[in-house]
C-alpha cells in the first residue's frame, strides 16, 4: 500500500468511528435526578401530579414542562430539555416552581 491509500484508508476508518460514536446512548443527555441538587432547590418532580401540595400551593396539575416557557424542545417530546438545567433532560410531564406559561 502506498502512502495515500493509508491516509484514505485511515480517514474513512476514522470517519465511521465518529458517527458509529454519536450514535451511541453514551453521548445522549442524561435525565434530571430528582435528588439533584439543583432540581431539589427548584422542587423538581417528573410527575406534576405528584407534587407537595402544601410546599407549592399554586402548582396546577395542568403545568406540565413541555408547556413552560423555559422548555427547548418540540411539544410532543416525553423528555426535553430545560433552560434551567443544562445538559439534563426533564420529563415533559414534569414541573418545577419556576414553571412559566408560554406567551
Amino acid at each position: 500500500m502506498n502512502s495515500s491509500q493509508n491516509r484514505r484508508t485511515f480517514v474513512i476508518a476514522l470517519a465511521a468511528t465518529g458517527m458509529a460514536a454519536c450514535a451511541t446512548s453514551s453521548f445522549a443527555q442524561a435525565r434530571l435526578d430528582e435528588k439533584d441538587p439543583q432540581a431539589v432547590a427548584l422542587g423538581y418532580t417528573a410527575d406534576s401530579t405528584k407534587v407537595d401540595a402544601k410546599k407549592y400551593p399554586k402548582h396546577d396539575n395542568a403545568q406540565l414542562c413541555s408547556g413552560c416557557a423555559l422548555w427547548q424542545s418540540k411539544p410532543a417530546d416525553a423528555q426535553g430539555n430545560c433552560a434551567l438545567f443544562a445538559g439534563r433532560q426533564v420529563n415533559a410531564k414534569g414541573w418545577c416552581s419556576a414553571w412559566a406559561k408560554k406567551a
